[in-house]
C-alpha cells in the first residue's frame, strides 16, 4: 500500500501517488526545489541521461542494447554538458565531459558499423570523439 507520506524535497520523483497527496500544500515542491542551487539541477539532470545511454549502450548486465535509443540520449546529454559548462564551471563541468565522453566511445565501440568521426551522437557539440 502507498505511504501518505511525501516524496523526497516534496517534488513527487519517485513516488507513484505524487499527484494524490491531498495534505501537500501546492507551493510546498516550489519551496523545496527553490532552495536547490542550479548546478545539482543541471549535473542531476546530466546523471539520469548518463546512466540512461549507458544502459542503452550495453554497459549494464543482461541488458541488449538499443543503439536508436542510445544516440538519442548521448546526443541530448552532448547539448545538455556543451551549454552548462560555461554555468557551472570547470570543476563541475569536467567529470560530466568524462563521462559523456566515455559514453561516446563505448557507443562506437558497440555500433556494428562505426559512424565517421565527427558523425557520432553528440559529436556536432564535442568534436569528433576517437
Amino acid at each position: 500500500m502507498a505511504s501518505d507520506r511525501p516524496s523526497p524535497a516534496g517534488t513527487g520523483v519517485n513516488d507513484p501517488d505524487a499527484g494524490s497527496h491531498s495534505d501537500q500544500l501546492p507551493g510546498q515542491a516550489a519551496r523545496d526545489i527553490a532552495e536547490v542551487p542550479a548546478v545539482e539541477v543541471i549535473t542531476a539532470a546530466a546523471v539520469h541521461l548518463m546512466s540512461a545511454a549507458a544502459v542503452k549502450v550495453g554497459l549494464a548486465e543482461d541488458v541488449e542494447p538499443d543503439l536508436d535509443e542510445a544516440r538519442k540520449l548521448i546526443t541530448v546529454l552532448a547539448a545538455l554538458v556543451t551549454a552548462a559548462s560555461p554555468e557551472i564551471g570547470n570543476q563541475h563541468a569536467r567529470p560530466l565531459r568524462d563521462g559523456l565522453r566515455s559514453l561516446q566511445l563505448a557507443f562506437r565501440e558497440a555500433s556494428v558499423m562505426p559512424d565517421a568521426p565527427g558523425q557520432g551522437p553528440g559529436e556536432r557539440q564535442t568534436g569528433p570523439v576517437i
